[in-house]
């Protein structure tokens, strides 16, 4: 299979024409960002394709080993870590007062495809450090962002979250880890976490856990989490490493994909009676902070998704340029060409095409709002971002990972049966691209989140200002000289209305029926992320329309046309799906299944 090209013309269009980066780069401490922009996405690329795509298949076959309650990872990945902490990618959008680079997140966006395209079992590990480090830099104390921050930035050290156990899974509300005072301002933590990403490996000296547990005096359910610090190896004074902690590795998994990376069990308290822990910020608010970190995840979950995608679509491509069979359907004489001439494999390929585009568009303007809202000096517009943001964050996680899974698998047809072999590698995309839908909160958690806490909530005010923008971009494209931006414009039109008379019947049955109503939240979802695809496919669009001539402002165009010509007219059903779908959705379903509520309920 051809190695991974990181798709860095696409990345500069979207940079520098498709969102404002001229406005990004006159923020504090984004002043030089310019200059360097280009180089540090030409390097990036060059990281990705030569040291870490080679490895991808090595951590497939190889996997992550456990024994005696130590984890080795797979053939060279411990060289490749070393040689990417230490040129600086692990703190690229993080604080230069901590050891970062200070960074754009737009750019740090390009780089993170980059990592999970070429190897995702990799990037996972570096990933986390990210959302530690925000975690402790927004609630920490001084004293513990001078000890962990720097290590985590330059990757000496590399962060986790431990939420899940046996018992909670997505219901954080039945954590049991349990958290002891000692009276000299630290915590004895005793339980055990389940599904913990690189929780042990041997890329670092020590792991800092970040975990939820219970005080003996909190709550019951989530209003009694608290959020703790649990370093592998405890750290002296002077910053030297102390001794082992009680948190110890029980096992790792054996999963359907990523196999490099190791999915731990985590056991706290095991040996010595309890781990030692610092609180982060303050009691029972756990579950507030933890989200900081999560939605940093989740945001970096969607990224993955497309980031997958895009290698699958790439491995189709290569293949279909390859591979002879059959003839030509417009030609007499049997002579076999390559298949890529045929059209239904252009339509599978042009599907994968058009659809990866429109995810990386919609990342790449969540991105940037994601750099005003942490740097903008003007309190408007950074409120006006974090709205951006808050709302978009379950749509790029949920949207985009579940039509990845579609891509990938629509790349893996191309290949027909060679594709179902494991020798091609596309059978790895396939695997690994699963999880995607279901960690960091599967789809229908997304769901429930973006139309209960983020439309619901504020009642629509946010959506309503997206979907005034979405109806402008339809206003500019029919006045375009060009056909098929003004075709494209007229699709967007018909999934903008749609989305408009979902949005008003969601908005009016909440007060009705709330079961009926969320039971159109993932469709909901999907419809959202469907129309926002599209919304800047045909901004994408009109740009390229006013430079064409240019190969690649011309495609730019003819994606936009197709996904408005094959994917939108689809999603327009999920309309009739959200505003009457419900009903026969809870009423045959308890039929079906003979609910019985009393019979279920749980003391």
């Amino acid at each position: 299979m051809a190695a991974y090209k990181a798709p860095l013309r696409d990345f500069q269009f979207l940079i520098n024409e498709l969102v404002d980066f001229d406005a990004i780069s006159k923020l504090p401490g984004y002043e030089e960002v310019a200059d360097i922009s280009d180089a540090v996405l030409e390097e990036a690329g060059n990281f990705a394709s030569n040291v870490l795509d080679p490895l991808n298949v090595v951590g497939d076959r190889e996997g992550a080993k456990f024994a005696d309650g130590n984890v080795t990872m797979p053939k060279g990945f411990k060289a490749a870590y070393e040689q990417f902490a230490g040129a600086g990618w692990v703190g690229l959008p993080m604080p230069t007062e901590y050891g970062g680079q200070g960074l754009p997140w737009l750019m740090s966006t390009a780089t993170l495809e980059m990592w999970n395209a070429s190897n995702l079992g990799f990037s996972l590990g570096p990933l986390l450090n990210q959302g530690a480090i925000e975690a402790i830099l927004l609630v920490g104390t001084d004293e513990q962002k001078k000890t962990y921050v720097p290590n985590l930035v330059s990757g000496k050290w590399t962060g986790t979250m431990d939420l899940t156990e046996p018992q909670a899974g997505s219901d954080l509300a039945q954590v049991r880890t349990k958290a002891v005072p000692q009276g000299d301002g630290s915590y004895k933590l005793s339980g055990q976490k389940i599904y913990i990403t690189y929780g042990e490996h041997d890329y670092t000296e020590n792991i800092i856990h970040l975990t939820l547990a219970r005080t003996p005096t909190a709550p019951e359910g989530v209003k009694g989490i608290s959020l703790f610090i649990t370093p592998k190896f405890l750290v002296n004074d002077d910053g030297t490493l102390g001794k082992r902690n009680d948190i110890y590795c029980a096992g790792i998994e054996h999963k359907l994909g990523i196999h490099a990376s190791p999915t731990t069990t985590m056991n706290y308290g095991e040996k010595e009676g309890g781990a030692t822990a610092y609180l982060i910020g303050e009691e029972n608010l756990g579950l507030k902070y933890m989200f900081i970190m999560m939605n940093a995840a989740r945001f970096s979950v969607g990224v993955q998704g497309y980031a997958i995608a895009d290698r699958a679509y790439q491995a189709a491509l290569d293949y279909a340029k390859e591979r002879v069979q059959s003839k030509d359907v417009a030609a007499k004489e049997w002579t076999p060409v390559r298949i890529i001439e045929h059209p239904d494999v252009r339509r599978m390929l042009m599907n994968c095409k058009s659809q990866v585009e429109a995810m990386r568009a919609v990342g790449f303007y969540v991105a940037a709002a994601l750099d005003h809202e942490h740097a903008d000096p003007d309190e408007a517009k950074k409120k006006e971002a974090n709205a951006i943001v808050e709302f978009f964050t379950p749509i790029v996680k949920g949207w985009s990972t579940e039509v990845a899974t579609q891509v990938v698998s629509e790349a893996l047809q191309v290949f027909g049966g060679m594709g179902y072999v494991e020798e091609t590698g596309v059978g790895q995309y396939y695997r690994d691209v699963r999880i995607a839908q279901i960690y960091e909160g599967t789809t229908g958690i997304q769901g429930n989140d973006m139309l209960g806490r983020k439309f619901l909530k504020d009642m629509g005010k946010t959506a309503t200002k997206i979907m005034m923008q979405m109806q402008a971009t339809v206003k500019e494209c029919s006045e375009s000289e060009n056909e098929h931006v003004k075709a494209t414009g007229v699709e967007l039109g018909k999934a903008v209305a749609a989305l408009q008379k979902s949005s008003m019947w969601l908005g009016g049955n909440a007060m009705k029926d709330l079961r009926q109503t969320f039971a159109g939240a993932v469709p909901y979802l999907m419809l959202w992320g469907y129309v926002a695809g599209g919304w800047q496919m045909a901004r994408a669009a009109i740009i390229a329309s006013k430079k064409s001539g240019d190969a690649f402002y011309d495609a730019k165009i003819v994606t936009a046309r197709y996904y408005a010509d094959h994917i939108l007219p689809k999603i327009v059903g999920y309309e009739h799906e959200i505003t009457s779908g419900g009903v026969t959705t809870m009423a045959l379903s308890e039929a079906e299944f003979d609910v019985d509520r009393k019979a279920m309920a749980i003391a």
